[in-house]
């Protein structure tokens, strides 16, 4: 088993769903030693033993998205054992917030009269 992210009682869509700006782990139920996470689009940081509320996994890691990653579906594999274990996950496209230029931008004290 190998997923990233697990649901929580507010947000059940977060399986397997890369979030913006929040952090994200990937976990993973693994027998062996040396459980290594990989993903084409995902640096994995912090490897910590479990168990885990919310999901069936005996190991995390920390998982940064690499700059410049599209939106998509991307592989997330662990390997451990000499066994391996795969899902997809979903990137969303990112929110773009750009303030235009010349706008009045709060506690700049362009707002002051």
């Amino acid at each position: 088993m190998v997923q990233l992210n697990v649901n929580t009682a507010i947000n059940s869509t977060l399986v397997d769903k890369y979030v913006r700006d929040a952090p994200n782990v990937a976990l993973a139920k693994c027998e062996g030693a040396s459980p290594k996470f990989t993903s084409p689009v995902l640096t994995f940081s912090n490897y910590t033993p479990g168990p885990f509320m919310g999901a069936d996994a005996n190991i995390s890691a920390d998982v940064e998205l690499k700059p410049g990653t599209a939106a998509g579906t991307y592989p997330l594999t662990v390997t451990c054992g000499g066994q391996t274990y795969s899902t997809q996950f979903t990137v969303p496209a990112s929110q773009v917030a750009k303030v235009p230029s010349g706008a009045a931008k709060a506690g700049d004290g362009s707002m002051a009269g």
